[in-house]
């Protein structure tokens, strides 16, 4: 019986080790259709989110999408984060991205996007406290549809401190 366990145990060592092998991945080259494609979509996300289109902006989001953020606590589902987003951005923040900052992984049937952003007060530009912060975003491609699932949004803190 003892050899039997302990054939079991290093049959599965093995294959959590090949599993570890063909799972690792690096990040995208720049290059990459899979980083174009998200940056671009990245980009028209957040394009929506700026000139608060807010239907738009929605159509990236899968309808139960989970939005984490350090100070504004969890957000199911994406019309709860389209109302958010009209109630708390809308004409209140923009959002830019630090281009050099984006990173992008392969996984099985999606991305992660991982990077920096910086948030602005349109008006008070001279005057304002410019936000900053970090995020993660998982993409899942369905077909040839590409949506976020979660998204964590976190280190929020004045640029510069």
């Amino acid at each position: 019986m003892k050899t039997i366990g302990l054939v079991f145990a290093l049959f599965t060592m093995t294959l959590a080790a090949a599993a570890g092998a063909q799972t690792t991945s690096h990040p995208a080259k720049p290059d990459s259709e899979l980083y174009r494609t998200i940056a671009r979509l990245e980009g028209e996300m957040f394009d929506a989110y700026n000139r608060c289109e807010l239907e738009r902006f929605g159509s990236f989001f899968v309808k139960g999408v989970e939005f984490y953020h350090d100070l504004g606590g969890l957000t199911l589902g994406r019309k709860d984060l389209v109302d958010s987003v009209q109630k708390n951005i809308c004409g209140k923040v923009t959002r830019e991205l630090l281009p050099d900052t984006l990173t992008i992984y392969p996984m099985k049937d999606g991305a992660l996007e991982v990077g920096f952003h910086r948030f602005h007060h349109p008006g008070h530009d001279d005057t304002e406290d410019v936000g900053e912060g970090q995020f993660i975003m998982l993409w899942q491609k369905t077909g040839e549809r590409w949506q976020i699932i979660r998204v964590i949004s976190f280190d929020h803190h004045t640029a510069g401190k």
